[in-house]
């Protein structure tokens, strides 16, 4: 998910949120929910880790891949189907809010914030 909104001075903003484990900044992703078709499972995640809630676009944004780390250390390669979600609600509480951060950037600042590049690549697409 690319959650975004406009700001103040109607520019774009992206939310992110840290990773559990490695406390990296990320967007919010999920694995696949039996009943919800992908855009609605990626919404329901968004709200679990970031307490975000709004319309979510159908069509994939694009994907992007990378490892994984599981809790015992090893890696595990995954590959990411994002949607855009316009943020229209911001929970107070929500499921993982102790175990995440979550921070509004400019679109450029959450590209430099990830350490992916494709996800990078899809922050800024996502913004245009």
């Amino acid at each position: 998910m690319v959650p975004w909104r406009r700001g103040a001075d109607g520019a774009a903003e992206v939310l992110l949120i840290t990773s559990r484990e490695t406390r990296r900044w990320v967007v919010p992703r999920g694995n696949p929910i039996a009943g919800l078709r992908p855009h609605e499972a990626a919404a329901q995640e968004a709200y679990e880790e970031a307490g975000i809630r709004g319309p979510v676009e159908t069509r994939t944004l694009g994907t992007y891949r990378y490892d994984k780390r599981r809790r015992d250390g090893s890696l595990l390669p995954a590959e990411v189907h994002l949607y855009r979600m316009l943020v229209a609600e911001e929970a107070s509480a929500w499921p993982e809010r102790g175990q995440r951060e979550r921070r509004w950037f400019a679109p450029e600042a959450a590209a430099a914030a990830v350490d992916e590049p494709e996800l990078a690549a899809l922050i800024r697409a996502a913004a245009e």
